[in-house]
């Protein structure tokens, strides 16, 4: 759905403002929203009754913008920053158009579950700053996803990354990482803002901060132990203000932001046995495009894992995949995988042996050029008639592993073994000499 510039900036936020750490290069999917019912009532957890003690049910707006600003509750911040950086976003509106498309995608499910834990509302905007809530995001620090989440911690809060999906890309399951990351933030410090120095600084460093302002006998709030962080720290709370302020009155910064109904986006489809991804699109009338951006955790172009491994579908589109898997007479899957014993089994043999071309499987396993497999790599192949119907085993999806290596073509003879050669073939020539 096509939207006009002036909606721009209050999504648009942190591409473009210094230290922002994801990387924009997703398009923007023209999805339309899906009817689905409205959430049960949820009551706040107790540990967090002070930050949120509405219902689910208690949010009347039609508007996810409106339902995000009724649960505030992180205490304001105003100095230069904010201010620089409310000016900063309010003033490039262009980049409005993709962030809002993907932003309208999740923020009612982050809403919902922020609800459910009764924390601030305000943290559903925390993506704006993370990833411009681009799933695809990585920056260079190897962070991932919506929440941005490094590998080590991504671990921590039991967010899988295999060969096969990385589930730090993955909005369901990122999202209860992040909020109960938060939450165990907020636990330890007493303090939100302090919380979110954390998650982007890591508790270490804010509980050194803070020891250090104790011993000088100085306050260890946030703003007092500021100039003690580094830029990107010291400017994350500013930045998150700064949308607060936008989204809390957004025609004071002359920025009208998109409707965004207030009903969930997606529902969930239970996968029951290896589906390739864009047999997946198909069966729900998708572009591919439009299905990995709901399901941007699947590394593969085959769909694969344990029960827990959920697709992501407008309601709309649910529907119609059920209607289309009902009458599907084919395989669901055409990839299995293969283990690489020795440096006898090249791309090309491979590709031989399994009847495709070597740029398939590099393109499937995304093998640059120029490089080969190493021995006991695990590769996806298209599916012989003796794998048909077989699933990919768990065990497999869970430890595979890929190792590539410079392809410098056929490997040089040692100088013993030519010096080998050499005498043999002289042997030879005496002995041919004689005859």
């Amino acid at each position: 759905m096509t939207r006009q510039p002036s909606i721009a900036a209050a999504l648009v936020l942190l591409l473009s403002a210094p230290f922002a750490h994801a990387i924009d290069n997703a398009p923007v999917n023209a999805l339309q929203s899906a009817v689905a019912a409205r959430p049960a009532a949820v009551n706040a957890p107790a540990a967090f009754a002070n930050t949120a003690s509405l219902k689910v049910d208690d949010y009347k707006e039609t508007d996810v913008w409106g339902r995000i600003r009724s649960g505030y509750a992180i205490p304001d911040i105003s100095n230069n920053l904010v201010e620089r950086h409310v000016r900063s976003y309010s003033a490039k509106p262009d980049y409005m158009a993709r962030i809002s498309g993907r932003a309208s995608l999740y923020l009612f499910h982050v809403v919902q579950e922020l609800e459910k834990r009764g924390m601030p509302t305000e943290l559903a905007l925390l993506p704006v700053i993370e990833s411009a809530f681009n799933p695809q995001a990585l920056s260079t620090a190897s962070a991932a996803g919506l929440w941005q989440f490094v590998p080590g911690t991504g671990k921590d809060y039991d967010l899988k990354q295999n060969m096969f999906k990385d589930e730090r890309r993955g909005v369901l399951a990122s999202t209860d990482a992040a909020l109960t990351y938060l939450q165990r933030l907020y636990t330890m410090f007493g303090d939100w803002q302090l919380a979110l120095a954390a998650y982007n600084w890591g508790e270490g460093n804010v509980q050194k901060a803070i020891k250090k302002n104790q011993a000088l006998g100085k306050p260890t709030d946030f703003e007092s132990l500021a100039d003690l962080m580094p830029a990107e720290t010291r400017n994350y709370v500013p930045k998150l203000q700064a949308v607060k302020n936008i989204v809390a009155n957004p025609s004071q910064y002359n920025v009208t932001l998109p409707v965004i109904d207030n009903q969930p986006y997606f529902t969930t489809v239970d996968k029951t046995s290896d589906i390739d991804l864009a047999i997946a699109a198909q069966l729900a009338e998708m572009s591919v495009d439009e299905f990995k951006a709901l399901n941007p955790q699947f590394k593969r172009p085959v769909i694969t894992g344990d029960d827990r491994t959920k697709i992501l579908l407008p309601q709309k589109n649910a529907e119609k995949f059920h209607l289309n898997l009902a009458q599907w007479g084919q395989a669901l899957s055409t990839w299995t995988t293969h283990k690489i014993t020795g440096a006898k089994e090249s791309i090309t043999s491979l590709a031989s042996k399994f009847g495709t071309t070597p740029e398939v499987i590099r393109q499937a396993n995304n093998i640059p050029m120029q490089t080969r497999l190493k021995a006991g790599s695990t590769i996806l192949v298209p599916k012989t008639s003796a794998s048909v119907g077989n699933d990919i085993a768990e065990n497999i999806v869970d430890s595979a592993v890929m190792a590539l290596e410079a392809d410098r073509g056929e490997p040089r003879k040692s100088k013993a073994t030519a010096a080998s050669n050499s005498r043999i073939s002289r042997n030879t020539n005496s002995r041919r000499k004689h005859r």
